[in-house]
C-alpha cells in the first residue's frame, strides 16, 4: 500500500514560476497520489497564486477522503491565515460530513475575514439538520461586520443554511441596536425570500427601512 509518508518528489510544487506551480499541481491532480498528501496541503498555506491554489485544492479532492479531511483538520488550527481558509475551502469541495465537527466557532467568528468567510460557506454546506439552528445563531452574531462583500459572503450562508435561520434573522431585524446590523439582517432575510433580487438591492431596500424606523415586519414610519 502508497501511504502519504512514503518518499515522493514534490519540489516542483514550490519551485519556478506560477505557470510551472499550476503545472505540477494539474500533474498530481490527474494522476493522485497519496505520498503527495502532505506536500500539497504544506504548499496550499503558502502558495500565493490565486489558480495555482485552486489546482491544489482539485488535486487533494481526487485523493481519498479518509486521508485528506484529518490532514485538513490539522490544518485549521495553524497561525496562518491562509492555511486556515484554504483548508476550509477544500474540505468545501470535499464535502465529507465528518469534516463538521472541526468547523468551531473560533473558525467562524475568525478576525481574518477571509477566513470567516470561507467557515461561513463551509459550515453551511456540512451542517447537520439539527446542527443549523446553533450555526445560524453563531453566523448572525457576525451580521453588520466587514465591508460590502464580507456582508453579502454571510448573508449567502445564512440564506444556504435554510429555515433555521428565518428566527434569527426575523429577531435581529426587530431588536439590534446597531442599524447595520439590522440592516443587514433585513437585507439577508428579504434575499432567502426572494434570491433573486440581489444582494445590492436587498442592501440598500433594507437601510431605507431601518432609516425610517422599519423592521421589515410592520410598515416603516
Amino acid at each position: 500500500m502508497i501511504r502519504p509518508d512514503d518518499d515522493m518528489d514534490t519540489r516542483p510544487l514550490a519551485e519556478g514560476g506560477a505557470s510551472a506551480r499550476l503545472r505540477a499541481a494539474l500533474a498530481l491532480g490527474t494522476s493522485p497520489d497519496p505520498r503527495a498528501l502532505s506536500a500539497l496541503v504544506e504548499r496550499c498555506a503558502v502558495e500565493p497564486d490565486f489558480p495555482v491554489r485552486e489546482a491544489l485544492t482539485w488535486a487533494l479532492t481526487r485523493l481519498p477522503a479518509a486521508l485528506t479531511v484529518p490532514a485538513l483538520v490539522g490544518e485549521l488550527g495553524s497561525a496562518t491565515a491562509q492555511a486556515r481558509s484554504q483548508a476550509l475551502h477544500t474540505l468545501s469541495k470535499i464535502g465529507d460530513r465528518r469534516a463538521w465537527p472541526a468547523i468551531t466557532r473560533a473558525l467562524l467568528t475568525d478576525a481574518d475575514d477571509e477566513v470567516a468567510r470561507t467557515a461561513w460557506r463551509t459550515a453551511a454546506a456540512l451542517a447537520p439538520e439539527d446542527e443549523r439552528p446553533a450555526l445560524a445563531a453563531v453566523l448572525a452574531s457576525q451580521l453588520g461586520r466587514g465591508g460590502r462583500e464580507t456582508q453579502r459572503s454571510l448573508s449567502r450562508a445564512l440564506v444556504a443554511v435554510g429555515e433555521a435561520a428565518v428566527p434569527v434573522l426575523l429577531h435581529t431585524a426587530a431588536s439590534a441596536p446597531d442599524p447595520v446590523v439590522r440592516g443587514h439582517a433585513l437585507a439577508t432575510e428579504r434575499l432567502r425570500r426572494d434570491p433573486d433580487s440581489g444582494f445590492d438591492f436587498a442592501i440598500e431596500e433594507a437601510r431605507r427601512i431601518v432609516a425610517l424606523g422599519g423592521d421589515g415586519r410592520r410598515p416603516a414610519g
